[in-house]
């Protein structure tokens, strides 16, 4: 039915596919260097890149007009050791970028929204995506670094009829229920459910970073001063200019990080060539978290 290929891309499957059994012996080597023996046991440690704490590189990644896209495969690499990201699932779902990788010497598994594909909003398949690497890296005691930019959960009529919001409970329940350390670092957008879902306070996050430019509400500062000041702007002299106005004071008094770190929902707004310093400091202060949960039989998983 169309072999190894159609199984990483259009099914999913497949995590991984190679050309030759060595490459694919090769991948399987990289794959164990990064977890441990046994959930019981931790991840084993590395050599760490020393001296890569601040990033100049990083405030020109990330463009601030929340319409440009980027790679965030860039900035993973820039806040990993030696630039080493084994990404899991890459031509699968590709809204969502999911992998393993090192900060000073320590496994850690990355989640990413990709702005390159579908504005980095979530589907259905990037949800199944998103969830079973949470859950698995959970299983193994690799904590969960988050980086994110999204515009929402992805409308229309397929999405919602394939089931989106069953599918998007998976993402909340599998951070919920993981008990790794969780970091986030707001990299631009967090719009409604979709920012809820991505490790928010809410659902259990240690760490909430966010870098300056970081817009976080419930949508797009454009279309909420639609909906919110249409009399205004309908009536008004200059619609265009009235418009511009009320998306401006939209976005200064509400879609900020400040805003939500006044109300406890970031701890940091941190400035972007920070963020692999802040990020390892955030993994030590947590490297022995323990969370103790209520005895239960086994939770259920909206499958």
């Amino acid at each position: 039915l169309g072999g190894a290929k159609v199984h990483s891309t259009v099914s999913g499957n497949a995590h991984f596919t190679a050309e030759s059994e060595q490459e694919v012996l090769e991948q399987v080597r990289r794959l164990l260097s990064f977890l441990p023996q046994n959930n019981k046991d931790k991840a084993p440690v590395r050599d760490s890149e020393e001296g890569k704490n601040w990033q100049e590189e990083m405030l020109e990644l990330v463009p601030a007009e929340s319409t440009k896209v980027y790679d965030v495969r860039k900035v993973i690499e820039q806040i990993v050791d030696f630039g080493d990201f084994m990404e899991v699932q890459p031509n699968f779902a590709r809204n969502i970028v999911i992998g393993l990788a090192r900060i000073d010497g320590h496994s850690v598994g990355i989640i990413a929204n990709q702005p390159k594909v579908m504005a980095g909003g979530l589907d259905i398949h990037s949800s199944d995506k998103l969830a079973r690497f949470i859950r698995f890296c959970d299983c193994f005691n690799i904590p969960l670094l988050t980086f994110e930019d999204v515009s929402g959960f992805f409308p229309g009529i397929n999405q919602e009829h394939g089931g989106i919001i069953r599918h998007g409970a998976k993402i909340l329940y599998a951070y919920s229920e993981a008990t790794v350390p969780k970091i986030t670092v707001i990299l631009r957008k967090a719009y409604g459910g979709a920012y809820v879902a991505l490790n928010s306070k809410s659902i259990g996050a240690d760490v909430v970073y966010a870098w300056p430019n970081a817009e976080i509400a419930v949508m797009g500062p454009e279309g909420a001063a639609n909906i919110i000041f249409a009399k205004e702007i309908e009536q008004s002299a200059d619609p265009a200019a009235t418009r511009a106005e009320k998306i401006a004071e939209y976005r200064e008094k509400f879609a900020n990080p400040y805003v939500a770190a006044s109300l406890g929902m970031v701890d940091d707004v941190i400035d972007p060539r920070e963020t692999r310093m802040k990020v390892a400091q955030a993994l030590e202060m947590l490297r022995d978290k323990q969370e103790d949960r209520p005895y239960k039989k086994h939770g259920n998983i909206p499958l």
